[in-house]
């Protein structure tokens, strides 16, 4: 099934859109924050348009790219506004579940439930590490030892984010729930439901916390069209934002967001008053991920440095584990 690049967005099947946000790096302490809106997509292209520029491994896995400076953060919209019914989708962080801290499953599961259902989800900002509770994703390079993947797996060699999205079967597909556009603060766009050189490659680690729920799914787990090869997806590659220009020959993007910027604009942070929305709990073992202050502290007096970081149709490719 075949995915698009739409405007820096990736359009799914069913008319599900999806987007990379650029936001604030939220602080990394031991309060839980709200959440920081974005200051527009990040760029996406396709691996297959630099095919002799990019590592043989995105070759394999097909999909697209787009640029992060270290510890620089996202969040992931879901617009459902050009679908007709809702969606299922699954997200991994270096082939590890964003909800649930599984290795990554090619099936949709109940308990606990390893997917968002868009709408009502309308963004996934981190890994869920308790009910109404995330770590915000945060980019690192593999081989830190600091991603998501590490910290589960023992291993860093997938790295990136990895969608796949379902559809409703045609007889479980209920009237649409009405969403209000997306709308812009500044140049800042939002949305709000109503009811050493670093290697080629990049993975998501665990920033500061923030107060967000993951919806339990309203219709059910037999509702969705899990039928083999009915499913669509899509690995997006996270490459080093100083190597942007030679990947691409593009200029660099501009730095990540600072707090200052942040302030300077009165960007407001968003609560959502979602509270007759059930939430589903965290991923028992992406409670034990250590944020990326956490892992730093813990290194302090190491020989461990970090360093601070200044529609065209979409190829899926072979997602096997090496």
């Amino acid at each position: 099934m075949s995915v698009r690049i739409e405007n820096d967005r990736l359009v799914f099947p069913s008319g599900l859109a999806i987007e990379f946000q650029r936001t604030l790096r939220i602080p990394d302490d031991s309060r839980d924050h709200p959440l920081p809106a974005g200051f527009g997509p990040f760029p996406l292209r396709r691996v297959d348009d630099y095919a002799a520029a990019v590592p043989e491994d995105w070759r394999r896995r097909g999909g697209v790219f787009l640029p992060m400076y270290q510890r620089e953060a996202l969040w992931i919209s879901f617009d459902a506004s050009g679908s007709a019914a809702p969606s299922a989708v699954q997200v991994g962080a270096g082939m590890v579940c964003a909800l649930t801290g599984a290795p990554w499953s090619s099936t949709l599961h109940a308990h606990p439930q390893n997917y968002v259902v868009t709408p009502p989800q309308p963004w996934l900002d981190g890994i869920a590490v308790a009910r109404g509770r995330i770590r915000q994703f945060v980019a690192m390079p593999l081989g830190s030892g600091t991603t998501v993947e590490a910290q589960i797996t023992g291993e860093e060699r997938n790295g990136g984010i990895q969608l796949q999205v379902f559809d409703l079967k045609p007889e479980a597909r209920p009237r649409r729930p009405r969403l209000r556009k997306r709308g812009m603060v500044g140049d800042v766009q939002y949305a709000q439901l109503m009811c050493a050189e670093a290697p080629p490659s990049m993975g998501l680690a665990a920033g500061g916390g923030m107060r967000q729920k993951i919806y339990r799914d309203p219709h059910g787990i037999d509702a969705w069209d899990s039928a083999p090869g009915r499913a669509a997806r899509v690995w997006v590659h996270i490459a080093p934002a100083h190597l942007w220009e030679r990947l691409t020959g593009e200029p660099t993007p501009r730095t990540p967001i600072s707090a200052e910027e942040y302030a300077r604009h009165g960007i407001p942070w968003f609560d959502l008053y979602d509270e007759r929305l059930a939430a589903i709990d965290g991923g028992e073992p992406l409670r034990g991920v250590r944020s990326l202050g956490e892992l730093e502290a813990a290194r302090a007096g190491s020989d461990w440095r970090g360093t601070t970081a200044r529609g065209d149709v979409v190829r899926d490719g072979d997602w096997s584990r090496d």
